[in-house]
């Protein structure tokens, strides 16, 4: 689904117009404590990142959300769904990261429930989050989603959690 109205949120699929708000977001040291890559380093680091985000869209039909607090613009977060391969099967890997201005306002659980209705009928939903990484496994509890096993990626322990 291209475009998702939460009670809060309008979800609508990436666009190219997207570029400064995920640099923003992604480039903020804030945002990425738990990142074993660090933030953003630069801009085309994060047109990198939404060219994967719309090829997603465009050669699979799904992929990750601009998330807008409901009748306003600006950008606050992006999440939702992308096809990945874990262990040899496809799943639908969960992903949210917003604006620390967005925190503990209850967006990524919001968000992370749209992604797992609009996912529940296509797949495995898995959220593959840092062993360190408390809040966002909270974010992943709350949503229904529980701890199956821990796998290395990216160098360092993950939780693989599934709905």
């Amino acid at each position: 689904m291209e475009v998702v109205q939460t009670a809060r949120m309008l979800l609508s699929r990436v666009t190219a117009d997207d570029l400064l708000a995920v640099h923003e977001i992604h480039s903020d040291p804030r945002t990425s404590v738990y990142n074993p890559g660090g933030p953003s380093p630069d801009l085309e680091s994060s047109r990198a990142m939404l060219d994967l985000w719309l090829a997603d869209w465009s050669e699979r039909g799904l992929g990750y959300w601009a998330a807008r607090p409901a009748g306003e613009s600006h950008v606050i977060g992006f999440g939702g769904l992308r096809r990945a391969v874990m262990a040899g099967d496809e799943v639908l890997n969960l992903y949210y990261r917003f604006r620390p201005s967005a925190w503990g306002h209850g967006y990524a659980v919001e968000l992370a429930e749209a992604a797992l209705r609009v996912g529940k009928d296509l797949g495995t939903v898995v959220a593959v989050i840092r062993d360190i990484n408390t809040p966002s496994r909270k974010v992943a509890e709350r949503a229904g989603m529980h701890k199956e096993r821990t796998i290395p990626y990216g160098g360092v322990p993950n939780d693989v959690y599934v709905a």
